[in-house]
């Protein structure tokens, strides 16, 4: 449905995108103080927790809070942080996410903020830190197995260094900070000197306290790194006017591990969805193909789901497909157009799946930056699902399984018939199709019922067919 409306209302969308970015905010800027309390009555605040290592499931948590916080049009986004940072890919997205938030943004250090919880810190508008809390060693290390880390050699260590700097330094700017402090909690070999006042010398990784981050040095004296020390998140709330906000409830469910590993699997979910339905379409009844083919592909929504990346909308409008895609063959065959449309509607219910979409963004995004590193999932199982309906239509049919799943698949009527009796009935002997072939079924001849299989076109039940010749132990007919 949202993507429906966005559409409706691209134009206006479009018009008031260079208005929202043209708001820039800068850390002077933003109110800090208690201004105005009974102005924050009709507000809306939300809080979202990183209390864990900067990990996938991280963003995934992130992601949610953030498009939840935009959707309810919160006024307000506090990180609550106490964590010991993570990974420099993971953290780059969750600073793309806080970009998306157009309200005001702040950081509680609660205990500590190190290594990626630093640069997450600085993506916000404002820092403040808890009484005896932390924030910086924000230098690159290298993970080892096991969970420990190593040194990294001196020129991959320039090169990580320069380029989380760089990331780092731009959103440090935007905010209002001083890029020299940042970049010595990334650098060793950056000192910062503020007049005869040396902050941190060459050599050091810097990590500041809440008292040294909140000192104010230079003229006009600036506090170096945080707005200021408060004991708690309702003491932050009452300093920012917000204490009669309203709060948006919010708190991590856990799925997002489930998601980690659902999303891991992606390409390999589509693979064994689309084969799943094709053998199940090819052959008679419903069974284990039918099955694993909707399991999968109820998996990867509820991937899709939990990562935060798309709503229930992309799991029904590929219901909705799928429906379109079986009326074709069941009650309006030979037309095609359902057919089309459905498989139309079950693509891009794929693809929405993927898609990072956020509340309010232009409803026509560049499709490439919408599926960012998922594109490569999409293409992967799109080759494979390729590879494997070429090799199920290729080889599948002379297999044992799809013997048996014919067999069983003709509503419970008979057992297979074996060669002997086949073969008693030769090319040009005619009869009725005992269940809808496409193209596997049951083929009603006298009194026997064999095992038939059509050239690749449907044929429904009670229609008359002519045996044309024999592929191993099934007839290969066609409609008479």
């Amino acid at each position: 449905m949202r993507w429906i409306l966005c559409l409706i209302n691209v134009a206006a969308l479009l018009a008031s995108v260079g208005t929202v970015h043209g708001a820039s905010v800068e850390n002077s800027a933003t109110p800090t103080a208690e201004s105005s309390p009974g102005a924050a009555q009709n507000r809306k605040h939300l809080i979202l927790p990183i209390r864990d290592d900067i990990m996938t499931p991280m963003s995934f948590l992130v992601r949610r809070g953030v498009k939840l916080a935009m959707e309810e049009k919160a006024d307000l986004l506090v990180l609550d942080m106490d964590t010991n940072g993570g990974r420099v890919d993971v953290t780059e997205d969750i600073i793309e996410m806080i970009g998306q938030f157009k309200g005001q943004t702040v950081t509680y250090v609660n205990r500590k903020a190190f290594s990626a919880g630093a640069f997450i810190a600085v993506a916000t508008q404002q820092i403040f830190m808890a009484d005896q809390s932390v924030i910086g060693a924000a230098a690159p290390i290298m993970m080892v197995p096991g969970g420990g880390t190593q040194g990294i050699p001196d020129t991959v260590e320039r090169k990580m260094t320069s380029g989380i700097s760089a990331l780092v330094r731009t959103r440090a700017e935007k905010n209002g900070y001083n890029t020299a402090v940042i970049e010595a909690m990334v650098d060793k070999t950056k000192e910062v000197k503020i007049g005869d006042k040396v902050i941190n010398e060459k050599g050091s990784i810097l990590t500041l306290t809440n008292l040294e981050a909140e000192k104010e040095y230079g003229e006009p004296a600036k506090a170096l790194l945080s707005s200021g020390t408060v004991e708690s998140l309702d003491q932050l709330l009452r300093k920012l006017g917000f204490e009669k906000s309203t709060p948006i409830p919010f708190n991590p469910t856990g799925a997002e591990k489930l998601a980690t590993w659902l999303t891991a699997l992606n390409p390999l979910l589509l693979i064994l969805g689309v084969a799943g339905l094709y053998i199940e379409f090819k052959t008679p009844g419903f069974g284990l193909p039918g099955i694993v083919g909707i399991t999968s592909f109820a998996l990867y929504f509820l991937g899709g789901y939990l990562a935060g990346l798309s709503g229930l909308e992309a799991g029904a409008l590929f219901a909705i497909g799928a429906l379109l895609f079986l009326a074709e063959f069941f009650l309006f065959p030979s037309t095609m157009a359902l057919a089309l449309s459905g498989a139309f509607l079950m693509f891009v219910a794929v693809v929405m799946a993927m898609m990072d979409f956020y509340p309010g963004a232009p409803a026509l995004p560049s499709l490439p930056k919408q599926l960012g590193n998922r594109a490569m999932d999409l293409v992967i199982a799109m080759g494979g699902s390729v590879l494997a309906l070429w090799m199920i239509a290729r080889f599948f049919p002379s297999t044992p399984i799809y013997k048996t799943l014919v067999s069983s698949g003709a509503s419970g009527v008979g057992t297979a018939v074996d060669l002997q009796r086949q073969s008693a009935h030769g090319p040009g002997t005619e009869g009725v199709a005992f269940s809808t072939l496409h193209p596997g079924g049951k083929g009603q001849f006298g009194n026997d019922l064999l095992d038939v299989m059509t050239q690749g076109e449907m044929i429904p039940k009670g229609t008359r067919i002519r045996i044309l010749r024999f592929s191993g132990p099934e007839a290969v007919v066609e409609a008479c």
